[in-house]
C-alpha cells in the first residue's frame, strides 16, 4: 500500500506535537506500522546520525545563511542524538536529557530515539525557515527510509520513541530560553547602527563613528546562499548571541563577551591608530594582487605554506608529508588565480552550509576516509561508525556553536567596521603619511607607492596612471579590484587604479560584506574551533594520508571570469586549513587582519575546550 502525505499537513501537524497535541497529528497523517515498511535508502552506509546530519546540511543550504542559528542547530541536533545514544550507555552522561534505558536490541533502540529526537528538532526549527517545505520533506522521507511511522507522537513510556519525543521537547524548551531570541525570529532586540547606511554604488561616504559598523545598502541585494532580499539595506545580525548558552563557555557577564581579549585597532586611537592603518592597507594590497594578467606565481602546496603558529601567518610549510616520508610536491600557480580561489571557496556563498556546517562536511569526508579504523582520539578500542558519528558531532558542534557566541558576542559589543567602510571613510578624508603634503589628514589612508596615491594633475595627464580619474584630483586612489565585470562568466575585472571612496572587496555585487560587525571573524573562529576538535578526536593534526584539498576548475570561479587553470588547495593538517579559511577573509576584502588572528585564537579556546567537555560526557564524568 502506498500513502501520499501531504507535506503541509505533516509540517502543521507536527507544530501540534510540539506543543502536545498527539492526537491532531495521528489524524492528519496516518501511517503504517514499521513492519509493512520496504523503504530503500540512499548511502546505506551511512550512520543514522550521519543520515541527520546530512538532512540538516541540506536544510541550512535552503536557508538563509545566519551562521550563529546555523551553529546552534547544528549543536542541538548533535546534542539530541547524543543523549539519545547515551541513554542506552551505562556510563556517558547525557548533555540535556540524563535518562538511562535498556532494550533488547540497544543499536536499534539508539536508531529509533535519534531519528525521533532529531525530526522532532529540525521540523520545529525549519517550518517557517526558507526553503522550509523542502526541508520538511526531507527530513520526513528520510524517517520515511527508516521505516519510523510519523505519527509515533508520544512522549510518555519507554519506548525509543517515547524517549526521542522527550529530548526534542526538552532541547526545544531550552532553546526557547536560552537568549537567542527564538521566539523572535533570531532578531536583535536591542541593536541599532550609529552609522547611517553606506550607499554601495556611490562614492559618497558619511560615519558618525568610523570604528562603528555601518550596515550597506545594496541596489540588489541577495542573501549570501542565492535568496534574493527585498529590503536593500542590511539588518544587523546576531549581536545579541554572546549571551546564548553555550556547551562549554563559561558566562558571558553584563557585556555578552565569554572571551573578551580586548578591543580591535581603532582609527584615532594613539595606542592603535597606526596598527588599523597598517592593517587597512593590507587589505588593498591583497586586492592588488586579484589579476590575472600579473604573471606573479607562487608555490601554494603544503611544503610551502602553513605550519603557522596560532594567531600569526608565520609558517613557511611543512617539508615532509609524515604520512608516507615523501616531501610535498610544488604546486606553483598565478598569484591571482590563488587569492581568487581561496576568497570564493572559503566564502561558503550560494547552496553552501554556510562556515559550521563546512566543517561537517569536512569532518565527514575524513570520516570516510578512517573508516574502519575508528577509534577515538587515535587510540584504544576500534569503534563503530555510529558511536563515532555520534561522538564527532557532540564536540565538533558544540565546539562551533561556542565559537558563534563567543565571536558574534565581541561583534555585538565592540560593533567594529568592515574594510570597504574604513577604506572609503579613510580615503574621502585624504593621506595620513604627510603633513605638508596635499589632501593631509591625520586618519586619511597612509600613501604607499604604486598602491595608494594623491591624484595630481601630474598624475592625470594623457598616458598616465591616473588619466582616467581626471577631476579628481586631489583625492585619493587606490590600486585594486576594480569590481564585478558585466559578465563575470565571460570578464575579467583585473585591477586599476580607482577611488578610494568607490573600493568595493572581492565579492559578488549583490552581498558586498556580511550583515553584522567584523571583530572577530567567524570563519577564522569557526573553523580553529573545529580544527581543534577535529585533531583531538582523530588523535593527529594532519588530515588522513598527510593531505587534503579541493580541486577548483579552470572558468568556474563566480564573481568574474577563472581560474586560467585548474587550481589544487591543499592542506596538510586541519589548522593549516583553519588558516586558510581565516587568511582568505583579507582577500576577498572582508576583514582585517585583527579579526581573522583574533578570531584564531579564541577559536582555539573553544575547541579545546568543547572537545575536552565532551570527553567527560563519553566517560560520564561530568559534574551536574
Amino acid at each position: 500500500m502506498s500513502v501520499q502525505r501531504p507535506r503541509a499537513a505533516i509540517a502543521i501537524a507536527l507544530v501540534a506535537v510540539l506543543l502536545g497535541v498527539a492526537a491532531f497529528a495521528a489524524a492528519v497523517r496516518p501511517w503504517e506500522s514499521p513492519q509493512a515498511c520496504t523503504a530503500t535508502v540512499d548511502h546505506p552506509e551511512w550512520s543514522v546520525a550521519r543520515r541527520w546530519d546530512e538532512a540538516l546540511l541540506d536544510a541550512i543550504r535552503r536557508a538563509l545563511p545566519n551562521p550563529p542559528v546555523h551553529a546552534r542547530n547544528l549543536y542541538h541536533l548533535s546534542a539530541a542524538m547524543w543523549d539519545a545514544w547515551a541513554a542506552y550507555d551505562p556510563t556517558a552522561d547525557g548533555v540535556f536529557v540524563t535518562e538511562k534505558r535498556t532494550a533488547p536490541d540497544v543499536e536499534a533502540a539508539r536508531r529509533e530515539a535519534m531519528s525521533y529526537a532529531a525530526y522532532g528538532i529540525l521540523t520545529s526549527r525549519f517550518i517557517k525557515a526558507t526553503g522550509g517545505e523542502a526541508s520538511l520533506s526531507e527530513f520526513a522521507d528520510v524517517m520515511d527510509s527508516l521505516c519510523y511511522p510519523l505519527n509515533a507522537t508520544i512522549a510518555e513510556g519507554d519506548t525509543p520513541a517515547a524517549l526521542g519525543n522527550r529530548i526534542a521537547r526538552t532541547i526545544l524548551a531550552a532553546g526557547r530560553e536560552d537568549g537567542s531570541n527564538e521566539a523572535g525570529n533570531y532578531v536583535p532586540p536591542d541593536y541599532q547602527p550609529v552609522n547611517e547606511p553606506l550607499v554601495v554604488d556611490g562614492s559618497a561616504i558619511s560615519m558618525a563613528d568610523p570604528n562603528r559598523w555601518q550596515p550597506l545598502q545594496i541596489a540588489r541585494m541577495i542573501s549570501q546562499n542565492g535568496i534574493p532580499v527585498t529590503n536593500g539595506v542590511q539588518q544587523a545580525v546576531g549581536t545579541q548571541w554572546g549571551y546564548v548558552t553555550g556547551f562549554a563557555l563559561g558566562e558571558a557577564g553584563t557585556n555578552g563577551t565569554p572571551i573578551d581579549p580586548g578591543p580591535p585597532p581603532r582609527v584615532g586611537d594613539p595606542a592603535t591608530d597606526r596598527e588599523i592603518k597598517d592593517q587597512v592597507v593590507e587589505v588593498i594590497r591583497d586586492s592588488s594582487f586579484l589579476d590575472p594578467a600579473d604573471p606573479t606565481r607562487i608555490d601554494i602546496s603544503p611544503g610551502a605554506r602553513g605550519n603557522n603558529s596560532l594567531g600569526t601567518n608565520d609558517g613557511t610549510g611543512r617539508p615532509i608529508n609524515p604520512a608516507t616520508g615523501a616531501p610535498y610536491p610544488p604546486d606553483v600557480v598565478l598569484r591571482a588565480d590563488f587569492g581568487r580561489i581561496m576568497a570564493e571557496f572559503w566564502a561558503d556563498g550560494p547552496n553552501s552550509e554556510t562556515p559550521p556546517g563546512h566543517w561537517n562536511v569536512l569532518a565527514n569526508l575524513v570520516s570516510d576516509e578512517l573508516d574502519p579504523n575508528l577509534r577515538i582520539g587515535g587510540t584504544g578500542p576500534q569503534v563503530n561508525r555510529l558511536e563515532w558519528d555520534v561522538k564527532l558531532y557532540l564536540a565538533l558542534n558544540g565546539a562551533v556553536h561556542d565559537a558563534a557566541i563567543a565571536s558574534w558576542g565581541l561583534k555585538g559589543y565592540y560593533d567594529s567596521s568592515r574594510p570597504i567602510s574604513l577604506i572609503r571613510y579613510m580615503g574621502s578624508l585624504g593621506q595620513s603619511s604627510d603633513p605638508a603634503g596635499q589632501s593631509y589628514n591625520p586618519e586619511g589612508l597612509p600613501l604607499v607607492p604604486d598602491l595608494i596615491e594623491v591624484i595630481t594633475a601630474e598624475s592625470t595627464a594623457p598616458g598616465q596612471r591616473h588619466a582616467q580619474l581626471k577631476g579628481h584630483e586631489g583625492e585619493i586612489a587606490v590600486r585594486a579590484w576594480r569590481g564585478n565585470p558585466p559578465d563575470p562568466k565571460a570578464d575579467v575585472s583585473g585591477v586599476g587604479w580607482i577611488l578610494a571612496t568607490e573600493w568595493v572587496p572581492y565579492q559578488q555585487p549583490t552581498f558586498v560584506t556580511p550583515s553584522f560587525p567584523g571583530y572577530v571573524s567567524g570563519h577564522s573562529t569557526f573553523s580553529r574551533a573545529a580544527a581543534e576538535v577535529l585533531a583531538g578526536f582523530t588523535g593527529n593534526p594532519f588530515f588522513p594520508g598527510g593531505v587534503s584539498g579541493f580541486t577548483i576548475k579552470a572558468g568556474s570561479l563566480k564573481f568574474e571570469k577563472g581560474p586560467t587553470t585548474d587550481i589544487r588547495l591543499e592542506w596538510a593538517t586541519y589548522f593549516d586549513a583553519a588558516d586558510q579559511a581565516g587568511q582568505s577573509r583579507l582577500w576577498g576584502g572582508i576583514h582585517i587582519q585583527s579579526d581573522d588572528f583574533t578570531g584564531r585564537r579564541i577559536g582555539s579556546q573553544c575547541g579545546i575546550d568543547a572537545w575536552a567537555l565532551a570527553q567527560r560526557y563519553y566517560a560520564g564524568a561530568v559534574t551536574p
